[in-house]
């Protein structure tokens, strides 16, 4: 398990959204990018343990969902879980490369894309 300083892996996170395609950038819209340590129902991952990490969320509406007459219920948002992120890593590399792809699977769900069509891309 690798891990990072807080500040660094945020630094991470802003590196890969803005790496993202400007098109994708461009239609971002009231959307947060947080980073929590776990998601608040998982106890602490343990070296060895065979379990499915949550390394990411998106709460929200999707876009391909959303309506001009539909009310505003507060911002969309990704949480990132930084334990588990670094709990599936064995390097800063590995850390780096596991943020942007986990960054760019939450926001595929916030374009409105299934699990499935993630998959394929």
């Amino acid at each position: 398990m690798w891990s990072l300083k807080r500040e660094d892996f945020t630094k991470v996170v802003g590196e890969a959204l803005d790496s993202l395609p400007a098109e994708f950038r461009r239609r971002i819209r009231n959307v947060a990018v947080l980073v929590e340590d776990l998601p608040p129902d998982q106890p602490a991952p343990k070296r060895g343990q065979p379990t499915v990490l949550r390394l990411g969320l998106f709460h929200g509406v999707p876009m391909t969902r959303k309506s001009v007459f539909g009310l505003a219920g507060g911002p969309d948002y990704v949480v990132l879980y930084q334990k588990n992120i670094e709990a599936v890593c064995s390097s800063e590399a590995e850390v780096r490369h596991q943020i942007r792809q986990t960054v760019i699977h939450e926001m595929g769900h916030y374009f409105g894309m299934s699990e499935e069509q993630l998959r394929d891309v």
